[in-house]
């Protein structure tokens, strides 16, 4: 080559050095540029802002709680999607995001890097390993992550009755109820996700079982406890622990279907209770419900009580000749 041999014959050895030198310098500030415009593009968020398209998107993230995490640690792309996506925006300069179509925008495997076993990175993410909703709806029912987290951009957080979307006609029509979120009343203690008894009590008992519950910090209680006003009106109630029937609430109280339990609920659990002593008589004679005798909660009937409730009709009897022989 003839610049070579020029090089070689025309130039002194302190050229040769200072040309050395300065290509050593190219070399190097051209490696620590490129360098540096790669982690810029794959580590650095503003990046994702120079695409106009990208502002409101990454106003939201730094809100979120993913404030201060990488872009692609969770939005990873091939180098064809990445191509695709400059050559649109380059060509077609569109004016907002092109809607997901089905797509998942972050696979759950992703999710599953800092919200499963402890992340030294984050170490503070939730963790749903031990947790029977994401159990459910995600193993089970094989419903990825963001069908509820991130269905609105970088909104992490369900929105309150965010369930009602897929479990259409669960509305809530008891009284006083109609403002809560799904998750004041589901819990991750239960295998199916209804509420347990203990749940209830978070509004309807004391303030030791509101500590109980907030002690466990599982997600329902984590995210989505009721505020104040909704606790101090709740009627409260008391549940004797020799109480018979310890059954889970739902069993009586139906939130999505009716207000209060009715005559009716309790034959569920009870069809042959008019042949039953003096229950016939009662009920289907007399029109009493089940429930002027057997209080609520308690249900068994008291000597004390009986003394005042079946003294308002005749006088008192001892409780035995109610199911005894009729005579």
């Amino acid at each position: 080559m003839k610049w070579l041999s020029w090089v070689k014959e025309s130039l002194t050895l302190k050229g040769k050095i200072i040309i050395a030198v300065l290509l050593l310098v190219i070399i190097i500030g051209g490696g620590v540029v490129a360098f540096k415009f790669y982690d810029f593009t794959q580590n650095n968020p503003k990046f994702c802002i120079s695409c106009h398209l990208m502002k409101p998107a990454y106003d939201a993230w730094k809100k979120s709680e993913h404030t201060g995490i990488n872009c692609h640690e969770c939005h990873h792309l091939t180098i064809p999607e990445q191509n695709r996506l400059l050559i649109t925006f380059v060509l077609r300069r569109p004016k907002s995001v092109p809607p997901r179509h089905g797509k998942v925008i972050v696979p759950w495997k992703y999710c599953i890097e800092c919200h499963w076993e402890k992340d030294k990175k984050y170490p503070d993410a939730k963790k749903i390993n031990d947790s029977r909703m994401h159990a459910k709806h995600y193993f089970m029912e094989k419903i990825e992550c963001s069908k509820c987290h991130g269905y609105e951009v970088h909104k992490f957080t369900p929105e309150e009755r965010f369930c009602l979307r897929c479990h259409q006609g669960k509305e809530v029509h008891g009284v006083g109820m109609e403002g809560l979120a799904c998750l004041n009343c589901h819990t991750d203690r239960t295998v199916d996700l209804r509420p347990g008894r203990k749940k209830c009590l978070f509004c309807h008992g004391t303030e030791a079982v509101r500590k109980e519950l907030i002690a466990d910090d599982t997600i329902d209680v984590q995210f989505f406890q009721p505020d104040k006003a909704m606790i101090k009106k709740a009627v409260k109630i008391n549940v004797p622990k020799d109480a018979p029937m310890q059954f889970f609430c739902y069993k009586c109280h139906k939130p999505h279907a009716k207000i209060m339990p009715i005559y009716g609920t309790c034959l569920n659990c009870h069809p042959r209770i008019l042949n039953v002593g003096r229950h016939k008589m009662h009920i289907q004679t007399m029109g009493l419900e089940c429930k002027t005798c057997h209080l609520p909660h308690s249900w068994r009937v008291t000597k004390e009580q009986a003394k005042t409730t079946c003294t308002q009709c005749h006088e008192y009897r001892d409780l035995l000749t109610f199911i005894g022989p009729q005579g």
